[in-house]
């Protein structure tokens, strides 16, 4: 009742701990996005190529306070990896085992064509990337979008090649999705916005309420196979171990 009038919440928090205060489902359209993901692995013979790429949207409307303020931030995004893929990732030196880092390729563009590599090589056009156990991911981490150093409408590409030893096959049930994490300040997706926070003994709220909002989804990675000559994908099943 108090609220109906007086449009205040008032609560007690604990002393020295972060707290959630509410938490309600809200609707939101997700072609407003502020950038899409397309990822793909294509399979051919023995060597496996993820590419992945990120185009920003003109068209998006992130409902921000700050209309000239709409960049993402703490972008992060893992493409899962099978259990066998995994030694592929590393590399070993004569101090210790360590999983493979990102080289940075801004040359890197929409639809470039790369050679295939003896060595398995991660490729970005922008942030780091690396394979991280805790995942059981390659994951890639970018600042901030769009990137200070292109355009808007630059697209961003991630791409790595493995060549898979014959205990490394790709499992038959793998339907993989890449998980999309990313932060965009001054913003109310859900359109409910706090003005102010205040405490009993203030004459007057304080208006330093930060807002942002965090944005989780996943994008379906598809899967592409380009048969070698004289390859039989029906007979493949029928081969036995020697």
């Amino acid at each position: 009742q108090e609220f109906e009038q007086s449009r205040i919440i008032k609560f007690t928090p604990p002393d020295a701990c972060r707290l959630e205060l509410m938490r309600f489902r809200t609707r939101y359209n997700g072609q407003d996005l502020p950038f899409s993901v397309k990822a793909a692995v294509v399979v051919q013979g023995a060597y496996i190529e993820l590419q992945a790429f990120i185009n920003m949207s003109s068209t998006a409307q992130i409902p921000t306070r700050l209309p000239s303020v709409k960049y993402c931030e703490s972008v992060m995004i893992r493409f899962p990896v099978p259990t066998q893929w995994i030694k592929a990732l590393w590399t070993m030196n004569l101090q210790r085992q360590k999983s493979l880092k990102a080289k940075m390729n801004r040359r890197a563009c929409l639809g470039a064509l790369h050679e295939v590599e003896s060595d398995p090589v991660i490729q970005v056009s922008v942030g780091t990337a690396k394979y991280e156990s805790a995942y059981r991911a390659v994951v890639w981490k970018i600042d901030r979008l769009p990137d200070k150093n292109s355009s808007l409408d630059h697209p961003h590409s991630l791409s790595y090649k493995l060549e898979l030893g014959s205990d490394q096959e790709i499992p038959s049930d793998w339907y993989p999705f890449a998980t999309v994490q990313f932060v965009v300040h001054n913003t109310c997706a859900s359109g409910t916005e706090v003005k102010s926070l205040g405490i009993e003994s203030d004459l007057q709220p304080q208006k330093h309420v930060v807002q942002k909002a965090f944005y989780n989804l996943q994008v379906e990675i598809e899967k592409k196979w380009i048969m070698l000559d004289g390859e039989d994908p029906d007979k493949a099943g029928n081969c036995l171990m020697q």
